[in-house]
């Protein structure tokens, strides 16, 4: 028979294992994340050879799946060649509609996270072409102010993260001008995203964040490798990425997606 000293220590094991046991479990509770991407011509795949393998929203999806906690991560494209926040203005009823069918599709599974991934304001900094270019910067934020609002009352457990523009060539002008002025006005939405963010901590706290800041860097370092060469009229410009900057910058909005959710 054993002696009560023994039924303790054996007592102690049994729930020091049991202890133990928590962490594995835990590890095995993933979350599901369906995402809807709104954005241009880069957020689409633009000068890529298979948009649907290669765009960065596909390349953000497969990265977010190889971390720790992410279980299937399900996305929707609906970045639009030439589209300005103008054109994503919910009270304009065009691509704001497609959004909002993307995001209706995604209700049915209430246990995933849903996410809009927004990055706008490439086309907003262009001198001329793009519809409402160039947007200022107040003008620019009082956009995705609509947008994220609006997406906030009409999904309430949402997340949206605004990712910083990304860098582009001084000469590039194509069926549109950008050139210098505009990769200068580009620059000043920065801040505006940042303040936007920051105005969002009180009314719908944790859910409204900054995304990735790192790719306009990167770019304007790695345009010659990253980035694909496109004949314009002031010369050979750099502005959407290639397959290898597609990658690159999936994975940057990954991690900036990652961190929002977990």
């Amino acid at each position: 028979m054993k002696t009560y000293a023994q039924l303790q220590l054996a007592g102690l094991f049994l729930f020091m294992l049991s202890i133990g046991r928590f962490p594995l479990m835990a590890q095995k509770i993933a979350t599901n994340v369906n995402i809807v991407f709104i954005g241009n011509s880069i957020t689409h795949g633009a000068t890529l050879s298979d948009p649907g393998s290669q765009a960065p929203p596909v390349m953000a999806a497969a990265w977010m799946e190889k971390q720790s906690g992410i279980g299937k991560v399900t996305i929707s494209n609906q970045g639009v060649s030439g589209a300005t926040s103008v054109d994503f203005l919910p009270s304009t009823a065009t691509y704001y509609t497609k959004v909002a069918a993307a995001a209706r599709k995604f209700m049915a599974d209430e246990t995933a996270t849903m996410v809009f991934s927004i990055i706008l304001g490439t086309n907003d900094s262009a001198t001329q072409g793009p519809n409402g270019s160039p947007v200022s910067p107040e003008d620019y934020r009082k956009n995705l102010e609509a947008i994220a609002t609006k997406l906030l009352t009409d999904y309430p457990r949402c997340k949206v993260i605004f990712h910083y523009p990304t860098w582009y060539s001084p000469n590039t002008y194509n069926s549109s001008i950008y050139l210098q002025a505009g990769l200068d006005r580009l620059q000043t939405y920065f801040p505006e995203i940042d303040a936007l963010v920051n105005s969002y901590k009180k009314t719908y706290p944790g859910q409204v964040t900054v995304g990735d800041k790192q790719a306009f860097s990167y770019f304007k370092k790695h345009f010659q490798t990253d980035l694909q060469a496109e004949e314009g009229w002031q010369g050979v410009f750099y502005l959407h990425p290639n397959k290898q900057g597609a990658a690159a910058l999936g994975e940057f909005w990954g991690k900036a997606i990652y961190k929002a959710v977990r």
